[in-house]
């Protein structure tokens, strides 16, 4: 199964963006949507988990969870927004895998067993950080991601 992950779209959801995603079974969006027409947009694509960021303000984004878990089968991911905001122990929670956004710095690690991944900001460009999306490819219990370039 193959979920795609974006985030720190900041209304601007490009092309190249929609492309990756497209054929995923899943898509997580970790928050600074800035539009909810993104949200549909990605929705049609796939089923959609959605958070809201920091940035994300309105009647609209109200209706968006601060946090959401993703269940695929055996597999559970905790998505959040910031980072720094995580309140709870991953491992402890049972959780595989942990999605944030926040920073628009891609990073894919391991810690204590568990994945966490920023797949980077997929909106404007960010000083010179990179225009990025990721992927989770989810086979059983095991995980692998990563980060692709999109801008």
């Amino acid at each position: 199964m193959r979920i795609g992950v974006i985030s720190d779209t900041h209304g601007l959801l490009r092309p190249a963006a929609i492309d990756f995603l497209r054929g995923s079974d899943a898509i997580i969006h970790a928050g600074d949507i800035g539009d909810a027409a993104i949200l549909r947009r990605l929705a049609a694509l796939a089923p959609l988990t959605a958070v809201r960021g920091n940035n994300d303000t309105g009647d609209w984004a109200r209706q968006v969870p601060a946090t959401e878990v993703l269940r695929i089968g055996a597999v559970s991911i905790y998505v959040l927004h910031d980072l720094a905001e995580l309140d709870r122990a991953p491992e402890a929670s049972g959780f595989h895998a942990v999605v944030s956004g926040h920073s628009h710095r891609p990073r894919v690690e391991r810690r204590g067993g568990v994945l966490y991944l920023n797949p980077g900001s997929a909106g404007p460009r960010r000083f010179t950080l990179p225009i990025a999306a990721a992927e989770i490819i989810v086979e059983g219990t095991s995980l692998r991601a990563r980060v692709v370039e999109v801008g």
